[in-house]
Formats: structure tokens, sequence, C-alpha cells
């Protein structure tokens, strides 16, 4: 039964699939083989049936793109119309001197019944059609074809930007903003598409006054020459079936001529065209002026009064059913009574809280960098940041609240992370910061700043000197760069605040979908949701990405059998996960460039560690200074030349060692000797000693082993 109902499911498609190819070869067909005039009048009837249901569609729909088609459909009836000219004209210069019903019943109607027998009054009807077809419907839809194509096309970059604004601002989801991203596309496509069609309504009229100048040329040429008829007999004969074949096909043109201009004329509503229109003129203000002025017309002497004063009559009573029903206010319940009385001094959760984890706020000075109308910069830079960083971390960064603080000052903005203000800083709208490369060939006046995100040497300056300050050797950025830039860092840093047992759940559920037993075998039992969320917190607290979180949780599963503490559980993962740390620094091929510590100092510090094991510094304060002085002064000649490298000491003292060091070399991580995988070539850069680093001499060859 099942493969019955597949099999005829697939023959269903087929035939749909087949029926518009069928179509277009029947088209071709009339336009080429001889076609009776029977089947000439039943194409067109088809043909106004067509037109009819293309129109009461066009007339219902809420919005343009619910006909998208119509272009397409346009195309294919216009195709029809001239198929059936065509087969038509070789039937009446074939078969017209046989009288009248010769072309088929359809014609001899039109000609007849609609024209009253006489081709000159079917010639004016015609003519009169065409005017209004061509030169007032079809030229007026082509026209706002046109615009609406233009506008379109040069809307799109802004809506698209707008989605985005919308994206990052957390009003729509993912899956609305691609929606929302295909619809534009469509819409863009579509008035495109009407541009051209609109020409096909066009070029069918000129083609139905040329079809019918042919029609009677050839038809009075053939009675007189061919048939022996008189010039009357044949003008009588000819012209009248010519007429009757241009009137039936011009009724289904512009019947698609009106429903083109419906529908490229047509405003978005959630109404039809008749409900849209009905609603806007269902106002009492509009009808009293109208019932007031046929009244005062049909007043007037010689004036048509029993024909006037009935309209006047109709809409006077319109308005009058149209007039606003008095509003009776319902009375209220004892429980809407209290919650008024009580209004004072309730206050929400909305107003003691912020559920927002990353937050922006801008002085009025800088909303126009989140204004929709000029593009909105920042606004597609914040969604760029978010989309990598919660690739190279691993997690979904949460999305970022932009919003205006009157508090601040007009170029200030605020980067606020967990609910802490993590940085404050000024931004000029108009300007542009030129930051010191270090290779500076002249300066460039402008307000002297230090750059907020790696504190470099700054100016702002205006955006006539962009060319100077490139020339002069700085690098140049735009306001919304720098602000971005600025959130970028301060994410980073509080990556460990912005990850919670949610997302924590998240990482597993997307884990169990590829390793569902290493789930199970890793929470709740040996480690629960929690211990998971911490874990993962103090790793990115140290620069550790979640992005391989597989063998992390391996790593987590392995720990949790030997370690008890949150301490000894983290220094374990991050033995077993040493190749991701170390990934990050250099590559693959390359040594890490270590800074490692003196035997003394090393257990110096392992033992303090073992004399405070609970402790967060157990360092003597003095001991402590030296250290951190000694491992800058280490590090200097290594940021000056942008290499990365890491400290190494023993696995007892990395902990404390890391905390010490984070405040002041917040980009350089602390590693134990367990991290580093083994095979890793190491260079040892330099060896710092109780009071001082002893670095190798440049000209020396620096050592490399393997730990």
């Amino acid at each position: 039964m099942a493969t019955g109902a597949i099999n005829k499911a697939v023959w269903l498609n087929a035939g749909r699939g087949a029926i518009l190819p069928f179509a277009t070869l029947m088209l071709v067909g009339l336009m080429v083989v001889p076609v009776p005039a029977a089947l000439l009048d039943v194409g067109f009837i088809a043909n106004i049936m067509i037109s009819l249901a293309v129109l009461m569609v066009a007339l219902n729909v809420t919005k343009p793109l619910d006909f998208s088609a119509f272009p397409t459909v346009l195309l294919f009836t216009t195709l029809l119309r001239l198929a059936l000219n065509v087969a038509s004209t070789r039937v009446v210069l074939v078969n017209g001197h046989e009288g009248e019903a010769a072309a088929g019943h359809v014609i001899e109607a039109f000609g007849s019944f609609l024209i009253g027998g006489d081709y000159a009054v079917g010639l004016f009807v015609f003519m009169i059609l065409m005017i209004i077809n061509l030169v007032v419907i079809t030229k007026g839809a082509g026209r706002v074809s046109e615009v609406s194509a233009r506008f379109t096309l040069d809307a799109m970059p802004g809506k698209q930007m707008a989605i985005d604004a919308d994206l990052s601002a957390g009003l729509l989801t993912p899956e609305d903003a691609k929606n929302r991203r295909a619809e534009v596309a469509t819409e863009a496509d579509f008035y495109g598409s009407m541009d051209g069609a609109s020409k096909f309504v066009k070029g069918d009229a000129v083609a139905g006054v040329m079809i019918l100048v042919v029609n009677i040329l050839g038809g009075l040429v053939l009675g007189v020459v061919s048939h022996g008829l008189t010039i009357g007999e044949a003008a009588q004969t000819y012209i009248l079936l010519a007429i009757g074949d241009a009137l039936v096909a011009q009724v289904p043109a512009l019947l698609l001529s009106i429903a083109a201009a419906a529908i490229v004329t047509r405003v978005s509503s959630p109404l039809d065209l008749s409900g849209q229109i009905t609603s806007q003129f269902a106002s009492m203000k509009a009808w009293v002026p109208v019932a007031v002025i046929l009244t005062i017309l049909g007043l007037t002497p010689g004036m048509p009064h029993f024909i006037i004063l009935p309209a006047a009559a109709i809409a006077g009573f319109i308005a009058w059913k149209l007039r606003a029903p008095k509003a009776t206010a319902p009375e209220p319940s004892a429980a809407e009574v209290a919650a008024k009385t009580a209004a004072p001094a309730a206050i929400g959760w909305d107003e003691v809280s912020d559920g927002a984890a990353l937050s922006l706020e801008l002085g009025y000075g800088l909303v126009s960098l989140v204004d929709e109308r000029k593009g909105a910069p920042l606004m597609g830079r914040i969604t760029g940041i978010r989309r990598q960083l919660s690739r190279d971390l691993g997690f979904v960064v949460p999305l970022v609240r932009v919003r205006d603080n009157l508090t601040l000052g007009p170029n200030a903005y605020r980067i606020t992370v967990a609910g802490v203000i993590v940085a404050e800083d000024e931004a000029f709208p108009d300007e542009l910061l030129a930051l010191d490369s270090g290779y500076l060939d002249g300066t460039v006046e402008g307000r002297i700043v230090r750059d907020p995100s790696f504190g470099l040497e700054a100016v702002w300056i205006s955006a006539d000197k962009r060319n100077a300050a490139v020339i002069a050797g700085y690098t140049v950025v735009d306001p919304a760069t720098v602000i971005a830039t600025h959130l970028n860092q301060m994410i980073v840093n509080g990556a460990a605040d912005l990850f919670g047992m949610d997302e924590a759940q998240s990482l597993l559920d997307a884990l169990k979908e590829t390793a569902p037993a290493l789930v199970a075998n890793l929470t709740p039992a040996p480690l629960p949701l929690a211990s998971i969320a911490t874990l993962c917190r103090a790793l990115l607290a140290e620069g550790v990405p979640l992005k391989d979180f597989r063998r992390i949780a391996e790593a987590m599963a392995d720990a949790a059998r030997t370690e008890a503490t949150a301490d000894g559980l983290v220094e374990a993962v991050r033995a077993k996960i040493g190749a991701i740390i170390i990934q990050a620094l250099v590559p693959v091929k390359l040594p890490l460039p270590v800074i490692t510590l003196d035997a003394q100092l090393e257990q110096l510090l392992t033992q303090a560690v073992r004399t405070g094991p609970g402790a967060a510094h157990p360092f003597e304060p003095a001991l402590a200074a030296r250290i951190v002085q000694a491992v800058s002064d280490a590090a200097v000649p290594l940021a000056g030349e942008a290499r990365k490298f890491a400290i190494v000491t023993s696995p007892i003292a990395r902990r404390a060692l890391a905390r010490l060091l984070r405040p002041h070399l917040a980009d350089a991580p602390v590693l134990s000797f367990l991290e580093i995988p083994d095979g890793k070539p190491v260079e040892v850069v330099a060896v710092v000693g109780g009071a001082a680093p002893v670095p190798r001499p440049a000209h020396a060859p620096q050592p490399e082993m393997a730990l």
C-alpha cells in the first residue's frame, strides 16, 4: 500500500511538471498548425476565463508578493492570446468569404452582438479600448513598475542591514532573519520581473493594432482578387470579422492590464484590495461633505433633481451608518480597582533587573552609528563579532543589547559584561581614529588619545585628513570599528562570566548527538552540571576555548576519577588537553617560546603553595612584586617582536602563579610542565631568577628541548 501511494504521488508530481511544457508546445502549435473554428471558440473562451481568474487573484492578494508568479503568468497568457490571434487570422483570411460564422461563433458574437453588425462602430469601439489599455492603464502600470523596481533595488542594502541590526539586538531569531532576507530578495526579483512584464502588455496592445490592420487589408485584397467580391461586400465581411477577432483578444488583454496595474499599485496590508479600500472609505467625515454638496447641487435650479437628490440621500445614509458609536466604559472589576489603587507603589521585576548579559550604552552623539537610516554600521560589526567569537570560544555569545544612555556624555560609550561595567571611553562619529603603527613618517593634527582596545597612541582626526594620515604611516579606522574592537576585547576577557549552566547544558546536548555514551558517563555522575560549568568557566578565564568540547569532556570524565577538589580537577583537565592549549599559541611545526623559572625560585614557589594550599595568593608580597617585575622585563622583547610565548612552571605552582601574573600579563598563558605534549619542541627565551630574568644572548643558539 505504501509503495503504491508513493508511486501515485510520483506520477502526480510528474504530471504537474509536464503541464507547462505541454501547454507551451500547444501555444506554438496554434501559431503553426491550422485550427478549426470550433477549437478557436474553445481557445477564446479559455482565454477569457484565465484572464478573469488572474484578475480575481490580483484583487484578493494582501501584498504583491502573494502573487509572485504573476510576471510569468502574464507572459504565458500574452503568448496564448497572440497564438489565438495568429490562428484566427488564418481562419478569417481563408474562410472569411463564407460569411460571418466562418471564424467561429465567438468572433461572430463579438462582431454582431457587441457592435451591432456595423463595422464602423466596431472600429471606433476597438480604438477606444486600445486608447484605454495602451495609453492609460498599460503606460501607468509600466511607469509604476519601473519606479518600484528602482526603489526596491536601492533599498535592498538598507533592508539587509536593518535585518542584521534586529538580529543582533535580539528582536529576531536566526530563522526569522533568514525568512526576512529571502523575502527581501524575492521582492527585488518580483519588481524587477514586473518591470519587464509590463512591456509584454504594451507590446501585446501594439500587436493587436497591427494584426487588425493586416486582417482588414488582407481580407479586402483576398475578397476582391481571390473570391470575386465587391469592395463593399469584402469590407462588410472581412472588416466585421477582423474587428470581432480584435475585440475577442482585446477584452482579455484589458483584464490582464487591470490586474497588472492592481498588483504594482498595491500597498501591503493584512486586508485584500476590496477590504482595504472599504476600510479606508468607512469614515463618516468623508461622506457627510459628499451628502451636503450633492444636496446643494440637487436644489440648484436646472439640475436633474430626481437623480442628484436620491444620490445625496444615499450618501447621507452611509454617513449615518458609519457614525461612531458611543463608547460605554465597562464596569471595572474589583481586581482592576485594587491594581489601580496599588499602582503607585507597584514595582516590576523589569525595573530592578536587566537580563542582558552583554550591554553597550551609547551617548546621544553616537546614536547615528546604530541608526538604520544611516546604515547602522555598528550593528553589522557587532553581529560579525558575535558570530566569530562564538566559533572561537566554542559557545554561543549572548546578544548584545545596544541602547542610548542620556546620563553619558554625548560621545561616550559604556560596555557592561554580566552586569559589571568593564569599559568606558569616547568615540567621535564624524571623525576617524589614526593609530600609531610604530613606523610613522610624520604626524597629523587632532585630538590625542589612547586606543581604548590596546592602549596605543592615537589621534582623532577629521575625515578630510584620512589620506594624509595613511601617507604618514598611521592605521586609520572609523568610530564603529573602534567601538566594535573594544567590545570584542571585553567579550574575550569576560568570556568566563558569560558562561553559565545553561550554556553548559547546551554543549552537553550538542555532544549527546555524537557521543551519547560519553555524556552519560560524565553527568550527572561523576560530575553534576554545576561542576561542569565551573570547570568550563575556569578554562575560559585562562584563555582556553571550548571548541573541542568532546576532548574536554573526556578529560573531565578521566580527571573526575582521581581528583575531588575543584582546583585539582582544573589542573588535571588542563594536563590532558595541553595540545589544545599549545595549538592556539604556535603552529604545530614551530617550537614554543617559553619563559622558565630558576630552580631555586621554582622550589620557593612550590614550598609557598604547599604551606598555604587554600590561599588565593600564597606568595610573600615582596617576592611576588619581584616575580611580576622580572617576568614583565623578560616579556618586553617578545612583545616588541609580536611573538606569542608561555610561562612554564611546576604543576603545583602553576595556578597561583597564573593568578599572580594575570592582571599584569593577561595575554601570557602560564603552563605547567605536564601541559606541554611529548615531542613538542620548546625554545627557552629567558630564565627568571629570584631577582631578574636571565635572557639568552641574541647571537647564541637557542636550546630546544622536548619536554
